[in-house]
């Protein structure tokens, strides 16, 4: 029963580890500033486990002692997601509005929450190797036996809630599940226990069935409620990320050219991934105009020098498809001969493009697959590469070096572009921006491309990078817009317009993003914490 409740305790610590993370992750989201504070209390709740661990063994030397911590441990890490339901369901209407004071307490809230259950379960190694060893000589392979065994475990732990259990039992339920299993284990080595060890389990038969009570009458529904004026559609927790899609009740639109325009209509879908800052991926039936980044998309290939017709536009590839806004404009405006091969690491997100987002064409291939290794995968080569996986904290840094954009340009036919978005942030009082990121991935692309043109989309965070293979001009797109012919799609000029609007000159920086050094993760994380002092 040491040996079982060894293995159980390291499964149950590192399950709620990783479970935490998606459980903060629905509102604070998963960058790596949210992974080093997760980590780091949980090793520092270890430490404190380990020396109180060490203290209560000597003092209690008990079987009876031991089950029971590891029944508390086990308890307090199944009601965490149950208290942290409020507090987050708080939390999220604050990050959503950028109130970065009630945002900040609410997850150091949220992480004290694990104080205890994490505490305790640190304390299982050193007090069972203090009731194992009974000769001093067998003291050094009864503790190497011990913590060998509380890692494997904790490999079970790793891998079983983030391949398995989160997908498919949801996060409250995963950790119910390894609470669950380890109040099993505890209450069953208190039976074993004689009389003593009977009547205390008889004491804690009410914490799994308040568990249970918990885990039947939950308030279900979303954790982060959908943004205003927005149903909620679908919603699921991934192996990558939390989803929801939601489906707008009123339109939404912008003061264009002095009037009043409607860009998207009642019933447009939007994909929100994580906390929710941002739409990864916008649909309506109807298609149209959105007035963002995936317009942008359309016109980078009339960058190139005029004349320059749409039907050139033969094939394009796309890393971070998402729910395929881009390949589905792509395909209503160049039509459905257009060869597209489109990436997305997460197998759900394409689920919710197939059923809500209409990315059904026949044109369109899918590659599930990390980025960088998914274009390795194609064989085909490209007018356009567009890479819209950069979202701000979240820039895969292995897709902003020059190596990386080395194959990019490999993959290109000789009219070709790769054109990328990338985050920036500004200072609410003083109005100006934040383009560190903007600039770092100029100048690694100017390495690599002979010209690099800089668009920022009206009422956002987000600028479009172009690079191309032959120098050109931001004077090709108007003279390619003025050459389009009548009978030219409608969402294809109102794009051309739209980018037309957006160039500004391109600076670069002296940062340059390698393979071997890309401080991609130290200039986001400046940016961060900058905006939210702000």
């Amino acid at each position: 029963m040491l040996i079982i409740a060894v293995f159980v305790s390291g499964m149950t610590t590192l399950a709620i580890e990783l479970t935490a993370s998606r459980l903060l992750g629905n509102v604070f989201g998963t960058s790596n500033l949210v992974w080093a504070n997760v980590i780091g209390l949980m090793l520092l709740y270890l430490t404190v486990g380990y020396f109180v661990g060490g203290w209560l063994a000597d003092r209690f030397p008990t079987r009876i002692a031991f089950f029971r911590i590891i029944a508390w441990g086990a308890f307090f890490g199944g009601l965490v997601p149950f208290v942290a339901r409020p507090v987050l369901s708080g939390a999220a209407g604050a990050v959503i509005g950028f109130q970065a004071g009630a945002a900040l307490g609410s997850f150091v809230a949220v992480l004290c929450l694990f104080a205890l259950p994490i505490t305790l379960l640190g304390c299982v190694s050193p007090f069972a190797i203090r009731l194992a060893v009974s000769d001093p000589a067998s003291a050094g392979k009864i503790s190497g036996r011990m913590y060998a065994i509380s890692t494997l475990g904790s490999l079970l732990g790793t891998f079983l809630p983030t391949l398995w259990l989160i997908p498919e039992a949801g996060t409250t339920r995963t950790f119910v599940i390894f609470a669950g299993v380890a109040l099993s284990v505890a209450l069953i080595g208190l039976i074993r226990q004689g009389k003593a060890g009977r009547r205390a389990a008889v004491w804690l038969i009410w914490q799994p069935l308040v568990l249970i009570a918990l885990t039947l009458t939950a308030p279900g529904g979303a954790l982060r409620p959908p943004p205003e004026g927005r149903s909620l559609l679908w919603e699921k927790d991934s192996a990558y990320n939390y989803i929801q899609v939601t489906e707008l009740k009123t339109g939404l639109g912008r003061i264009i050219d002095g009037q009043w325009v409607e860009l998207w209509k009642p019933g447009t879908r939007e994909l929100y991934l994580n906390e929710g800052q941002g739409v990864h991926s916008v649909y309506h039936p109807d298609g149209g105009f959105y007035g963002g980044t995936w317009d942008m998309f359309l016109a980078a290939p009339f960058v190139n020098t005029p004349p320059f017709r749409p039907d050139q536009v033969k094939s394009l590839a796309v890393i971070g498809l998402a729910a395929g806004t881009i390949s589905t404009q792509y395909t209503a405006v160049f039509g459905a001969d257009v060869n597209i091969d489109g990436i997305e690491i997460d197998p759900d997100i394409v689920e919710a493009g197939r059923r809500y987002f209409g990315m059904n064409q026949p044109n369109l291939k899918v590659i599930i697959e990390d980025g960088r290794l998914g274009l390795r995968l194609t064989t085909g080569m490209y007018d356009v590469v567009a890479i819209d996986a950069y979202r701000v904290p979240y820039v895969p840094w292995h897709l902003t070096t020059v190596e990386f954009f080395r194959e990019v340009r490999e993959r290109l036919s000789p009219q070709g572009m790769a054109v990328i978005n990338v985050g920036r942030t500004a200072n609410a009082r003083t109005g100006l921006q934040d383009r560190r990121l903007v600039e770092a991935m100029t100048h690694t692309m100017q390495q690599v491309f002979p010209t690099v043109h800089t668009l920022d989309v009206p009422d956002s965070f987000n600028t479009i990078l172009i690079g191309t293979l032959n120098p050109t001009t931001p004077a090709n797109l108007a003279a390619n817009l003025a050459l389009l012919p009548p009978d030219a799609d409608p969402l294809l000029r109102r794009a051309l317009e739209a980018a037309s609007r957006a160039f500004v000159p391109s600076t670069a920086s002296t940062v340059l993003f390698t393979d071997d050094r890309a401080p991609v993760e130290t200039i986001i994380n400046s940016m961060l914490i900058d905006y939210l002092l702000q």
